[in-house]
């Protein structure tokens, strides 16, 4: 298909959704957002929490919050091994959906890379994560990439229509990623540092991220959407996920579940992507020549406006 005909066939399925989703506007509730955790379950030591503490504490603020959400398991990482199998079975029985992010996490986009070897990698997940309580057939691509080329992209696209997968899409990225690398940089030198001012651009940043998300959709859609929220089963998240979800309730947001949230119909789009790794809502942007919007550069900096105020704080 021809990158034309494409266009018009995302613009024209754009159209119908915008139209039905207006529809449903009427009786929409407040804005919400659903909790998807990424790379879990980590096995790799860090300050202040073993990885066993690190799974509890991120398990306890979601059943505080009474919070069902997502945990898409790179196996490799741990889940291939007892003690991470363990740690991602403890998410099915609390009652979380549970969903695939290969094996290795490996980059679609590599040269290095082929299409078949990318299918082996989310079969091979498949392979530990089918025996887990929670398990569904919901696929995250690693670093939000679908393919470097048509063939790759088309390609994934149709493998996974085969195999009854899901594209677990994201609409709310996040780069906590980065905020959690500063984290575990300050704590191995200092562990007893105080971490009030990464605290607060953590929870600065996903304020930002999901207000900026939000102004998104009611663009693009005309409407809010109920948002997917990338974070990652990391030791900044472990911390202070209790903080976040009270402020996204301060905020006036509701929780919702991510099955609950895949379920509006913006998540049966395929736009074409026009760049790579940034969340379905940018992509759709991108597919509909929308262009460099205000507050643009805020979204796809990769946390480098927290990262650069910290060191301007002395950190």
């Amino acid at each position: 298909m021809s990158n034309f005909m494409l266009k018009t066939l995302v613009r024209a399925t754009l159209t119908v959704a915008v139209a039905a989703c207006c529809a449903l506007a009427a009786s929409a509730q407040a804005q919400s957002v659903a909790l998807t955790f990424d790379d879990g379950p980590r096995l790799e030591q860090t300050p202040l929490l073993s990885p066993q503490q690190r799974n509890a504490a991120l398990l306890a603020a979601l059943a505080k919050h009474q919070v069902k959400a997502a945990l898409f398991v790179t196996a490799g990482n741990g889940a291939d091994r007892p003690e991470g199998y363990a740690l991602a079975q403890a998410w099915g029985q609390a009652g979380h959906a549970v969903g695939n992010h290969t094996m290795t996490h490996p980059d679609l986009h590599s040269s290095q890379l082929t299409l078949a070897q990318y299918q082996q990698e989310v079969l091979d997940c498949d392979r530990i994560i089918a025996t887990l309580p929670g398990y569904q057939k919901w696929f995250r691509y690693t670093y939000l990439r679908e393919g470097n080329t048509p063939e790759k992209r088309d390609g994934m696209r149709a493998f996974l229509q085969a195999h009854g997968y899901r594209n677990a899409y994201v609409s709310l990225d996040t780069s906590d990623w980065r905020l959690d690398e500063k984290l575990v940089t300050v704590l191995r030198a200092n562990p007893k540092a105080d971490l009030s001012a990464i605290r607060q651009a953590y929870l600065g940043h996903l304020r930002q991220r999901a207000l900026a998300y939000r102004a998104l959709a009611q663009q693009l859609q005309g409407r809010d959407i109920p948002q997917v929220m990338l974070l990652h089963h990391n030791l900044i998240n472990a911390l202070w996920l209790d903080d976040a979800i009270a402020q996204f309730k301060d905020m006036g947001w509701t929780i919702t579940t991510p099955a609950a949230a895949f379920a509006d119909p913006v998540y049966q789009l395929m736009p074409e992507r026009a760049a790579a790794g940034q969340s379905l809502l940018l992509s759709m942007a991108r597919s509909l020549g929308v262009g460099k919007f205000a507050g643009w550069e805020r979204l796809v900096d990769d946390g480098d406006f927290e990262i650069e105020a910290l060191k301007a704080q002395g950190w």
